[in-house]
């Protein structure tokens, strides 16, 4: 739910762009339920991949299968039936309820938030409306981008109502519907209106409208203190290892991510949304309507919208997709309407190659090149690092950060830093975050966390440097902005 995590997502959606740049053949002779076993399963081997994914082909699922641990404490295996946090997956879910009730006519897409919610401030609730929310466009702020947020409010539980007066006085970034920018602060006021709407808690509102007709049993919305058969753990990479996902208390998602759910349920959800069952054709065409330019896309109601093409020379074809991201999870859900192809997967590690994963097995279901993953070169340096010392590490990366058969990943070279500065390893992490810098010049990020470890080294003018870089390339940087405000000479 970070807003590093969503600018991740710039990468998935250009998958259509990048199936056409030449990737190897390989796997010649296999079926492609073959070719996707192989892939999937040397993603896992590398690192890159713990969770459970399924695949569906003209409608019909052709692969199916768990890989790692849905709890590594007690070495229990994912399986497709393993209940994942689906993150911000649940907006779609949240957006087909919203349109459930405007076509039952006790909403309608023009109403603004004060008519539903009386103690929200007129001088924004006034102008903010339910077709806003739904795309983004409302111009309040993301809650999950505000300064220490996940430090000082993720351990609390709230009520709705009491959550949204954390953000409700803050000035709007622009006029409402003038522009896209991804805020989880618009969908959690979503769920806020439906409860006000129906008389009933989001959860309720959920299961009675969609789960329960679609015979969706492993699916909910999720709750820390309820036991939860096969529920799987949460991680982050630390290291070449893992470690527990931080605490968060899942009425802070609430409605723009709060869902858990099997790969298995959302088969279903995908079926079902080519049919009638739950909403009229009318008014379900507005959830994948293009309706504002989103980076790299469009964003419908609660699903990016992508025409894409799929092999050289052949007309785009339209791409639905959506990721989420909440603490220790990482999931994505790829549709192709025209030929019904869907690809889901859940993975309880963090970050984790998706997109890459995502790219190939598209790849494969349309009988195009593609390549097999390479050695993460951040897990072997960390060993490297963590057995020789870090001069050691130094210069192995030195001898290798050109080598044909790893692959240097921005993201996992940056979690290394932090695993430095957290360890007070301050001009370790230095040279890494410079490493990071050098080998990826064109990304914010790697300019923005060089900046927080001067800090944390107390060299106020090379951090300043690097932030004005990273403003350079993000400037909605707002962590930047404040210290460089703030330290101005």
């Amino acid at each position: 739910m970070t807003q590093k995590t969503k600018h991740l997502l710039l990468k998935t959606l250009l998958i259509g762009l990048l199936i056409q740049t030449g990737f190897s053949s390989v796997s010649l002779g296999q079926s492609k339920e073959e070719k996707i076993d192989q892939a999937v399963s040397l993603y896992a081997d590398y690192g890159k991949f713990n969770g459970s994914i399924l695949v569906s082909e003209n409608g019909k699922v052709i692969y199916k299968k768990g890989f790692g641990k849905a709890n590594m404490e007690w070495n229990i295996p994912n399986q497709p039936n393993t209940k994942h946090r689906i993150g911000s997956i649940t907006k779609q879910f949240t957006a087909m309820l919203v349109l459930q009730q405007v076509q039952q006519g006790n909403l309608s897409l023009d109403d603004v938030i004060t008519d539903h919610l009386s103690n929200y401030p007129k001088a924004t609730g006034d102008k903010i409306t339910l077709h806003h929310l739904l795309t983004h466009t409302s111009g309040i702020p993301n809650y999950t981008s505000y300064a220490d947020f996940f430090k000082n409010e993720t351990r609390n539980p709230y009520q709705p109502e009491e959550f949204i007066k954390l953000f409700s006085d803050s000035a709007l970034h622009f006029t409402p519907g003038k522009k896209f920018e991804y805020s989880n602060s618009g969908y959690f006021l979503l769920g806020a209106i439906l409860e006000k709407v129906t008389g009933k808690p989001y959860e309720l509102v959920l299961q009675e409208n969609i789960l329960t007709p679609l015979g969706m049993t492993n699916t909910g919305f999720d709750h820390y203190a309820t036991i939860l058969k096969n529920r799987a753990a949460g991680y982050e990479k630390e290291g070449s290892g893992y470690k527990n996902a931080d605490y968060i208390d899942m009425s802070i998602p609430y409605a723009a991510g709060s869902m858990y759910s099997t790969v298995e349920d959302l088969y279903l959800w995908d079926q079902a949304l080519y049919t009638e069952q739950l909403l009229s054709s009318k008014y379900k065409e507005l959830l994948f309507t293009p309706f504002i330019p989103a980076w790299s896309s469009s964003y419908g109601y609660g699903w990016f919208i992508m025409q894409l093409p799929i092999g050289g020379g052949n007309d785009p074809l339209l791409i639905h997709q959506h990721d989420g991201g909440v603490n220790g999870f990482h999931t994505v859900i790829s549709r192709i309407p025209s030929e019904k192809h869907m690809i889901v997967m859940l993975n309880n590690t963090g970050h984790a190659a998706l997109n890459d994963i995502n790219l190939a097995i598209n790849a494969i279901l349309h009988d195009l090149p593609y390549q097999l993953p390479k050695r993460s070169f951040a897990k072997t340096l960390w060993e490297v690092v963590s057995t020789k010392g870090f001069e050691a590490g130094l210069q192995w990366f030195n001898e290798n950060r050109n080598a044909t058969d790893y692959e240097l990943n921005e993201y996992e070279i940056n979690v290394m830093g932090y695993q430095l500065l957290n360890m007070q390893k301050t001009k370790e992490a230095i040279i890494v975050f410079q490493l990071n810098v050098d080998a990826f010049p064109e990304s914010w990020n790697t300019y923005d966390s060089l900046a927080e470890a001067y800090i944390q080294d107390g060299n106020e003018e090379m951090a300043v440097l690097y932030y004005k870089k990273s403003l350079k390339l993000n400037s909605k940087n707002t962590n930047a902005k404040k210290y460089i405000k703030a330290h101005k000479s």
